[in-house]
């Protein structure tokens, strides 16, 4: 099951997010939230949520 863990505020963003934790080797989809917000949502599996969001705040905050 695919859980909603980040919202990236533009598909560049999101971009970014997905390549480098695919680099972490986590499964990562990302899908429009509103096309007239240009908002994407970040996904991955439930059972990674935990590790992928330390990584994720790594990336976000370094």
């Amino acid at each position: 099951m695919w859980t909603v863990m980040y919202i990236a505020p533009t598909a560049k963003v999101a971009e970014m997010i997905k390549t480098k934790l695919t680099e972490e080797g986590f499964l990562v989809q990302t899908r429009p939230v509103n096309l007239s917000k240009q908002q994407f949502e970040i996904l991955v599996p439930s059972g990674e949520l935990e590790e992928v969001q330390e990584v994720l705040n790594t990336i976000l905050h370094p």
